[in-house]
């Protein structure tokens, strides 16, 4: 029986990350889009990146949580993800939320 779009229902989906992550920038980028799409929320940026000791990653993804006018008084949040060394998100949490205008303590 086919689905909307000519694929069969029980039809095996290629994998969302068919390769292993080729190094930092990738790492990011997957972390970046993995996050979005679960908290629904606006990339701002990735402010760290680093290899875990089982060759996976964890990646800091910070994001636009709720936008104000004047944006200075928006507030942002950073994300920790963990992903595998195949690019498979295994966790996030987030560690942090601040105001735009904030500085750094």
């Amino acid at each position: 029986m086919s689905e909307p779009g000519g694929r069969s229902r029980g039809a095996a989906r290629a994998p969302a990350h068919p390769r292993a992550v080729r190094g930092a920038k990738d790492a990011a980028e997957r972390a970046a889009e993995e996050l979005t799409q679960l908290v629904h929320h606006h990339l701002e940026g990735v402010s760290a990146v680093c290899r875990t000791q089982d060759d996976g990653w964890i990646v800091d993804v910070d994001v636009l949580e709720l936008a104000r006018i004047p944006d200075t008084t928006s507030l942002l949040a950073t994300y920790q993800v963990e992903l595998d060394a195949d690019g498979e998100l295994l966790q996030y949490r987030r560690t942090a939320r601040y105001r735009r205008g904030a500085q750094d303590q």
